[in-house]
């Protein structure tokens, strides 16, 4: 069993080291401070402990609950990044009022993390387990998600709970997304001059409106039983030099979220219908487009070991049925899941999701330690 308020102990400590992403808002300290504190707490607790640096002040910490080597593995995967804190009040203050802990990180996901970081301590205490449970603290899921990339090439288990926010659900699907540019390439020519000059922004506006009606074609689309409809939106746009003059060129940056069965490849093909469609309606449109970042979304089926082993845990602890459920956030359960290690969603609750208030239920944080620990002796063999 684990301690109540040693749960909210390792809590209120991650919470007040910052470790906003650098790569989202530059001056960022990243994941070195609060990679070392769970290293610490780990080793502390028994396990076999590695920081694994995966570029320069980005860490990864893994550790390690040994086993006999004769049952399954189980993973509990966690980010240690977080999103930036502007417009908070005391973002790092762990103020606790109301049975919520508040600050930068509190739900997402750093509650979840001392969850999991509570269970295995308990773990290492109690009769050995036949098969090894590891706990990844990982880098940079907020933003390309290096992190578990790098976990990848050095660990496999044969199963992954990752403790997103889920409100104490078995969360076994969510979306992908892929991210891409299009430019359009006009001619920059003085203001007065219009002979001379090609408008890349006015260009722009006829991807926009094809953009528009991608969009309601999705809407109108195949449906996914549970996340419902695929979708896509502009993100950026910039163009033009100054008032005076025609633009040469135009960007826009846009994200796509996919649907199981889709990919960064079915993206691609729609954007490509759309720069032939507009280059076939006009001799002189001029654009390109680029893939960029993408990840595939999750679709675990429910019957899957873990994910009937963590239902029957949460029904022996909050005496209830569990539900199975979907969620609209990108997860790196979905890179695990593509390695071939099945991985469920599964974590506290509580409001304010990268907004400027954001807080994590401190009971559910304390039963999804009890619900974890479990788990792992289920899944992972007394």
């Amino acid at each position: 069993m684990h301690d109540g308020d040693e749960v909210v102990r390792l809590l209120a400590e991650m919470v007040r080291i910052e470790s906003v992403n650098p790569e989202l808002v530059p001056g960022g300290s990243g994941e070195a401070a609060i990679a070392r504190y769970v290293a610490d707490f780990l080793q502390g607790a028994g396990l076999d402990v590695q920081l694994q640096e995966i570029s320069p002040g980005r860490f990864n910490a893994l550790g390690v609950l040994r086993g006999r080597g004769s049952g399954r593995s189980l993973m509990f995967n966690g980010h240690l990044d977080t999103v930036g804190a502007a417009g908070m009040a005391d973002p790092f203050a762990a103020r606790i009022e109301n049975g919520r802990l508040y600050g930068r990180g509190a739900q997402d996901m750093k509650g979840g993390l001392a969850a999991a970081l509570a269970a295995v301590a308990g773990l290492a205490k109690e009769v050995r387990l036949e098969g090894d449970v590891v706990l990844a603290a990982v880098a940079d899921e907020e933003y390309q998600s290096v992190g578990t990339r790098a976990l990848l090439k050095e660990v496999r288990t044969d199963a992954a709970i990752v403790m997103e926010p889920t409100g104490l659900e078995v969360v076994t699907a969510h979306k992908g997304f892929v991210w891409a540019e299009i430019e359009t390439q006009g001619r920059a020519a003085h203001g007065s001059r219009p002979a001379e000059g090609r408008d890349a922004i006015l260009f722009m506006g006829r991807v926009l409106r094809e953009i528009e009606q991608l969009e309601e074609r999705l809407k109108a689309g195949p449906r996914h039983p549970a996340l419902g409809v695929g979708s896509v939106h502009a993100s950026l746009i910039a163009g033009g030099q100054e008032l005076s003059s025609y633009p040469g060129q135009c960007r826009l940056s846009l994200e796509r979220r996919l649907l199981p069965g889709e990919n960064a490849e079915t993206f691609e093909g729609e954007l490509r219908d759309i720069v032939s469609r507009l280059s076939a309606q006009d001799s002189q449109f001029s654009a390109r487009f680029t893939l960029g970042y993408s990840a595939r979304p999750l679709e675990t089926p429910p019957e899957t070991p873990v994910a009937q082993t963590l239902a029957r845990c949460v029904r022996k602890v909050l005496g209830r049925e569990p539900g199975f459920g979907v969620q609209s956030f990108w997860s790196d359960a979905a890179l695990l899941s593509e390695a071939g290690i099945p991985s469920v969603l599964f974590g506290p609750g509580g409001m304010g999701l990268h907004s400027a208030v954001e807080y994590v239920r401190l009971d559910e944080v304390s039963l999804c330690a009890t619900i974890l620990a479990e788990c792992a002796r289920a899944f992972c063999g007394p």
